[in-house]
């Protein structure tokens, strides 16, 4: 199974900012465990110029943070999947939870991005995640359950195989209250079981999104259904994304 170590930077840094972090994060590459890849996910303006500079090391990755679902024509301010593909970007954020809340995302326009995606050759990374009060309310696993059967609909096998799935408690990003490994585990484990059940391939990444940070890293990562982590504000100190991705060693 990839091991996979993901930073989703969002609406942060400046270009000079976010090119001394690119810069650290290229001279540190050594340091990170053989079996380990680091995916960054800057702002979509920066993806050009970080594609080039990233060419020659092969364990660090782009992605784009998001994608439209339609090809090309007049969406002022989208980004097609074949602009990124024409970039040699190679992974893209889907279905992030700000999207859904702050944007109205559906788990339909999430599907067709995955099936835009995929047509260019771009890994998605699907994220899927209760919220607080269906947390609550014990609706947590059918939500996701959900989402996932959604974001599958109309994929074949070979399709399936290339997505990434990012597991996020939006209940516990910025709240002040934490999911345990426990509960980390139990519901990456009820994912691999669902994407079974709907007769796909469950030998796939499963990432971990709730506020995944240098401290909790390594007994998150001990989990035996999780293999990484989107990382939100951690990612944006090199030495805490690189202490995560070292969480391995």
């Amino acid at each position: 199974m990839r091991k996979i170590v993901a930073g989703n930077w969002k609406m942060n840094m400046n270009y000079h900012e976010a090119t001394k972090l690119l810069d650290s994060l290229i001279i540190s590459r050594s340091s990170i465990p053989e079996d380990v890849s680091l995916v960054i996910a800057p702002p979509a303006i920066y993806l050009s110029e970080f594609s080039s500079a990233i060419r020659d090391y092969p364990k660090l990755f782009l992605a784009a943070q998001n994608c439209s679902n339609q090809d090309n024509g007049a969406y002022t301010g989208e980004i097609s999947a074949s602009m990124l593909s024409s970039l040699g970007i190679s992974h893209c954020i889907v279905g992030h939870s700000e999207r859904r809340e702050y944007y109205g995302e559906t788990d339909v326009l999430v599907n067709q991005k995955i099936k835009k995606l995929l047509a260019e050759g771009i890994h998605p990374i699907v994220c899927i995640g209760e919220n607080l009060s269906q947390r609550e309310e014990g609706k947590h696993v059918k939500v996701v359950q959900e989402q996932i059967s959604k974001a599958l609909d109309g994929l074949s096998q070979q399709d399936s195989s290339q997505l990434i799935w990012a597991y996020e408690p939006v209940w516990a990003i910025g709240t002040g209250k934490t999911a345990s490994s426990e509960q980390a585990q139990e519901m990456h484990d009820n994912i691999r079981k669902h994407i079974a059940a709907e007769g796909f391939n469950s030998d796939v990444p499963i990432l971990y999104g709730g506020s995944c940070k240098p401290s909790n890293a390594k007994e998150l990562f001990s989990c035996p259904d999780v293999n990484g982590g989107l990382i939100g504000g951690a990612s944006l100190k090199d030495q805490d994304f690189l202490a995560i991705a070292n969480a391995y060693s």
